[in-house]
């Protein structure tokens, strides 16, 4: 992976920068109960609550539960490193964006340090959700749309690959992506693209046999 060594976002001090994704932080479990299906926030819109639910049931339905996997987590490393990007994640849409796998840098290293949950409506994720297909986004600056983030603000992100988690059934579950402090050459992106692609795939292949065990 690259480590960035003259990256502006980089500080020399050993303790994580108080800068942060903005998160409640999730309990980093293994294994938890499901948030009963159905049980939704009343605030939200009903077809937005109508699609919380029906992911809830077919996470039940696969034996997957929304807390930290160390499977996942693995694929998010693998996926970052492939595609040399500090950060990656497996990202699951509930009532907020739930990271079940991911991978970052060092607590020591100077970057900034994630949480493992983040807002519905922050990030690009909410954008892959919509178009159901990948994003890939070299320099999030290079347009307009996606430059105004508050990802961008916190994190200070120059380059995004994102692709659904979408389930045989048509339903989609979250994305995979890579994050990173430094924008990528335009050439680059169909690699980068595709590592997600893949990785999603692998994702949805690993939900598929844990159903069936």
């Amino acid at each position: 992976m690259s480590q960035h060594p003259s990256d502006p976002y980089r500080t020399p001090q050993a303790v994580p920068p108080a800068r942060s994704l903005p998160r409640r932080d999730m309990r980093d479990a293994t294994r938890g109960s499901f948030t009963p299906p159905g049980t939704v926030p009343s605030s939200q819109p009903p077809q937005q609550s109508l699609e919380l639910a029906q992911r809830y049931e077919l996470l039940n339905r696969l034996g997957v539960p929304p807390v930290a996997n160390e499977d996942f987590d693995e694929l998010a490393r693998g996926m970052a490193e492939r595609a040399g990007f500090l950060y990656g994640f497996v990202n699951l849409f509930l009532e907020e964006q739930t990271f079940v796998g991911l991978h970052q840098p060092p607590a020591d290293s100077g970057y900034v340090i994630v949480g493992r949950t983040m807002s519905r409506d922050h990030g690009w994720c909410p954008e892959v959700m919509a178009r159901r297909k990948a994003l890939p986004l070299h320099d999030v600056h290079a347009s307009p749309r996606f430059s105004g983030n508050h990802v961008v603000d916190a994190v200070g992100i120059r380059a995004y690959f994102g692709a659904p988690l979408i389930h045989e059934s048509g339903a989609v579950l979250g994305t995979v992506c890579v994050i990173d402090p430094e924008k990528r050459a335009l050439g680059e992106a169909r690699r980068i693209r595709d590592i997600t692609i893949n990785t999603g795939t692998q994702v949805m292949d690993h939900m598929s046999r844990a159903s069936v065990r």
